[in-house]
């Protein structure tokens, strides 16, 4: 039926220079892509490092300051026990 008309698909094996180059670049663009998330990820386990050991500090502080309210509120009703009595 191609042949009919005269034209006929052909499949151009050859490989010119700029094939190359478009190939280069696409295979920089995703060593590039993935060194750059690399780094991104580097940075974010830093950071998540960073806020999990700020959120053990936290935590010590409130265990720290909710026993000194447990010893305050000990100290208050002792003094109150003295009043009314």
């Amino acid at each position: 039926m191609a042949r009919q008309n005269g034209k006929t698909w052909r499949l151009n094996r050859t490989v010119n220079l700029s094939v190359l180059v478009q190939l280069a670049l696409l295979a920089s663009l995703i060593v590039g892509s993935w060194v750059n998330l690399q780094r991104q990820l580097d940075s974010l386990q830093r950071d998540v490092t960073s806020l999990l050991e700020s959120q053990k500090h936290s935590a010590n502080k409130v265990e720290t300051l909710q026993e000194k309210v447990i010893s305050h509120e000990f100290r208050l009703k002792h003094l109150e026990k003295g009043l009314h009595e």
